[in-house]
């Protein structure tokens, strides 16, 4: 094996995902995808005609984010015709998966150069209606008439499984509304301190204009007492129809039988749905040296782990200890985490689980203040963790989160100077 190095991360400003109100809503998923793409392009002088592969993720591949979104876009940014692409889904997870996989291929010699990332428009998705979001579950096995799959492994609404672990581990709303507000202080001293800075790239729009160049999903007037008013918004969604005559609470209740709960996550409290981009650049040492480039990071482990997709969300922390195992690193060594906060529980588990240091878990905020385009956030994540070992000149970063089907991927990277 040889060392999978990042030469460069980039990303979009994370736009809000609603059509009329987000800045970057009008664009096609295309368009965000190749403006990150032609920006590590020119950033880093790249041929691309010797980029071997892009692999993007994206997760509701429907509609305009159907079609293998990687090929299409890269052909948009100007790459190169050899450039390939493909497209994979692993849910929330898929942005870190695309970024495991490249340096895979890169460290196993297969492959010298490669671009991995992720796109996610919100607002689009957002648009679908529900026979189309019905025919999507049906395909993943998560609808009705999959009554056998059900019975061993039934699937629940994510913002249920949050509110049913919160219960089960004896978390309550006053920490998760702390937690809720602590993102956002984070955040909005990160964007005041320009450190994402080195990260974001600009949209424009077709003709040439400002489209957005900043994160606008974030709240920084948000208190406590703001968050504690709001009503929580899955109580409703526990007693609906599952699918199969009985409701998301019963289901859990199933396999779970002596657990119930009332609602605890809100809207200031789980992710932000928005529309964003994110693409890396991997090379290996040799074509690293060859071309001029320098690395930022080599990629130390990266894993994958499945655990119950009737909670859906607990995976993040097997998978975390699998990748330490993997690395030989105890939890002591890693200077930044970054666990995506697909809802303030997720990220107050996981800091417990494992006894963090609560001051280098998501030090610049998450996605309860920035925002989730899901099939992008892991590639986010990983270039925001990098960037936070440098402005503090840490060694070793950790990035997980919870997918759908109760499933998370794990990637640790360490900060490096020159090619080993």
């Amino acid at each position: 094996m040889t060392n999978a190095y990042i030469i460069d991360a980039v990303r979009t400003p994370r736009g809000i995902g609603k059509v009329g109100k987000g800045s970057l809503a009008h664009l096609h998923p295309q368009h965000l995808a190749a403006t990150v793409l032609r920006a590590l392009a020119e950033r880093n002088g790249l041929d691309t005609a010797k980029v071997d592969d892009v692999i993007w993720s994206t997760s509701a591949q429907r509609g305009k984010q159907a079609g293998d979104l990687a090929r299409m876009a890269a052909l948009s940014a100007g790459y190169d015709t050899k450039a390939s692409g493909v497209t994979i889904d692993r849910f929330c997870g898929g942005g870190i998966s695309a970024v495991s996989l490249a340096a895979a291929v890169v460290g196993s010699g297969q492959e010298d150069c490669v671009v991995a990332g992720g796109t996610e428009m919100m607002s689009y998705t957002n648009t679908l209606t529900q026979e189309e979001l019905a025919a999507d579950l049906d395909v993943y096995g998560m609808g009705a008439g999959h009554a056998a799959l059900d019975a061993l492994h039934p699937q629940s609404h994510q913002g249920v499984c949050a509110d049913a672990v919160a219960a089960r581990e004896g978390i309550g709303r006053a920490e998760l509304d702390a937690y809720a507000l602590d993102s956002q202080r984070k955040a909005a001293k990160a964007i005041a301190e320009k450190r994402f800075a080195r990260s974001i790239v600009p949209v424009l729009n077709e003709d040439g204009s400002l489209a957005l160049d900043h994160d606008e999903f974030v709240r920084p007037d948000t208190t406590i007492e703001g968050l504690g008013a709001l009503r929580a918004s899955f109580d409703g969604a526990a007693d609906m129809p599952s699918g199969h005559g009985t409701s998301q609470r019963e289901q859990i209740q199933k396999r779970y039988p002596d657990l119930d709960w009332q609602g605890v996550h809100h809207a200031g409290s789980s992710s932000g749905v928005v529309d964003g981009a994110a693409a890396l650049l991997l090379a290996s040492g040799n074509f690293a040296r060859d071309n001029g480039l320098k690395p930022r990071a080599r990629i130390l482990a990266a894993v994958n782990i499945g655990d119950d997709p009737t909670l859906m969300l607990n995976a993040p922390v097997p998978a975390a200890r699998k990748a330490l195992a993997r690395a030989g690193l105890t939890t002591d060594d890693i200077d930044v985490w970054e666990v995506n906060e697909a809802f303030a529980v997720v990220a107050e588990k996981f800091i417990r689980d494992l006894g963090l240091d609560r001051s280098k878990v998501n030090p610049n905020g998450g996605a309860i203040a920035l925002g989730h385009p899901i099939g992008a956030t892991g590639a986010i994540l990983v270039g925001t963790a990098l960037d936070e070992l440098e402005r503090t000149g840490g060694r070793y970063a950790l990035v997980t989160m919870c997918a759908a089907g109760g499933m998370a991927p794990a990637i640790i990277i360490e900060r490096v100077e020159e090619i080993a």
